[in-house]
């Protein structure tokens, strides 16, 4: 048996490594809020087919996360976490000619093969991470991994508003050009996407080799009785299936959140874009990495579920703040759900996948499957919004989303298991 420090020591750095991949994904996820008002602008979009940017990322999530637990299961984590960063890096790499072809549709696609990517690395890291140590800490560790992904929720809207948005022309500039000259300046500001997508893909590229040349543990599966059991074995445990329904809302509600932010802002508050992206890093980055080392923290003195659903409650009354208040205090309300909200993605999912045993690589395909939410709700909060000539109504779907999480937290994530024949 190995000394106590010496497998401390083999559990950090993979831990360190696989938490470096919380913030990459943050930080290319958080890119999209400024990829909406800026796409919009270039191609011309309502609020609805500007969404499909959303979309386009969290089917990506449906159509990947079974495959994933399939390489996952076949090949281990560390062929999981390689593969996942080379799509990744691949999907990025395509922003340039989908910029020099200045199609919609390209840029979509280069979103969906980047998201195809991030999927396999969740469906990986999230558990990796949870197992990487003691099972009765499991929770707190995946919170203070992801609360690297609060950091880039910081970062990535402050860093992504001054290269992408600060380089178009205003209203009053187009509005006064001709009609051929205003499509020429709207491909130029279109391309102002290519440098920074190059450099993330550039990283992520020399990250999936650091990952290949490193000796990562490989975490078995202790439950030899489900080995080779199948997708719907992993069904029988309630617990999983209630992670699955809540994961599904509570993503779609994060995605509402931070990809509308900066047209909630502007019109609610009536600020200019950069101002609005500044909100958006400072204020809701902020508050949701604070969120998560606040929420890390607390989970040593209050059960995890019950702080989801405290959290959730909170979240649902701060909703109906945001459709109905004015100026700045909608805004400030919004700022506040990014905090109380900041635990429940690795909340949910490592109740989720609590003592599945050997169906934890599927259970964890199906609650990342159900990030699929963030393609279906944000266009319904969208077509709201497009019929109501108010994005602030368009609150009532994240009110709903946060309802559904305070369920699965009071009631829904107690483990009770199915006999399936």
């Amino acid at each position: 048996m190995k000394p106590a420090s010496l497998q401390q020591r083999n559990m950090l750095y993979p831990f360190i490594l696989v938490t470096s991949l919380f913030f990459l994904w943050g930080f290319v996820h958080n890119l999209d809020p400024i990829l909406i008002p800026h796409l919009k602008k270039s191609f011309s979009l309502n609020t609805l087919q500007s969404s499909l940017v959303d979309s386009a990322v969290f089917i990506a999530y449906f159509v990947m996360a079974l495959p994933a637990g399939f390489i996952m299961r076949k090949y281990g984590y560390k062929a999981g976490i390689i593969t996942g960063l080379l799509l990744f890096a691949t999907g990025s790499f395509l922003f340039i000619p989908a910029a020099n072809t200045q199609q919609y549709l390209f840029f979509l696609l280069a979103l969906f093969i980047i998201a195809c990517g991030l999927t396999i690395l969740e469906t990986a890291a999230n558990p990796y991470a949870s197992l990487l140590g003691d099972p009765a800490t499991a929770t707190q560790r995946l919170n203070f991994a992801q609360s690297f992904n609060g950091l880039a929720v910081t970062l990535a809207p402050i860093i992504g508003a001054r290269i992408i948005l600060t380089k178009g022309f205003s209203d009053e500039e187009l509005n006064a050009m001709t009609e051929t000259a205003r499509k020429l300046a709207l491909a130029s500001e279109a391309s102002s996407v290519k440098t920074p997508y190059l450099v993330l893909g550039s990283i992520i590229l020399l990250v999936a080799i650091l990952f290949a040349l490193i000796k990562l543990p490989e975490i078995q599966d202790n439950d030899e009785q489900a080995v080779g059991k199948n997708l719907f074995h992993s069904l029988r445990h309630s617990h999983l299936r209630w992670a699955v329904i809540a994961q599904f809302f509570y993503v779609g509600a994060q995605v509402c959140v931070f990809s509308f932010f900066i047209l909630f802002a502007v019109d609610a508050a009536g600020i200019d874009r950069v101002k609005a992206a500044d909100y958006l890093g400072w204020g809701c980055g902020m508050a949701f990495m604070i969120g998560r080392f606040a929420g890390t923290f607390f989970m040593k003195f209050i059960p995890p579920a019950r702080l989801l659903a405290s959290y959730a409650l909170l979240c649902t009354v701060l909703s109906g703040v945001a459709m109905f208040a004015q100026g700045m205090v909608a805004v400030y309300a919004v700022i506040a759900i990014a905090f109380f909200m900041s635990i429940m993605f690795p909340t949910i999912f490592s109740l989720g996948i609590r003592e599945l045993g050997g169906d934890a690589k599927f259970g964890s395909s199906l609650i990342v499957m159900a990030i699929v939410g963030g393609a279906i709700l944000p266009p319904t909060m969208a077509q709201i919004s497009d019929m109501t000539g108010n994005i602030q109504l368009g609150y009532i779907v994240p009110l709903f989303c946060f309802a559904i999480v305070f369920y699965f937290g009071w009631k829904g994530q107690s483990i009770r298991k199915t006999v399936l024949p």
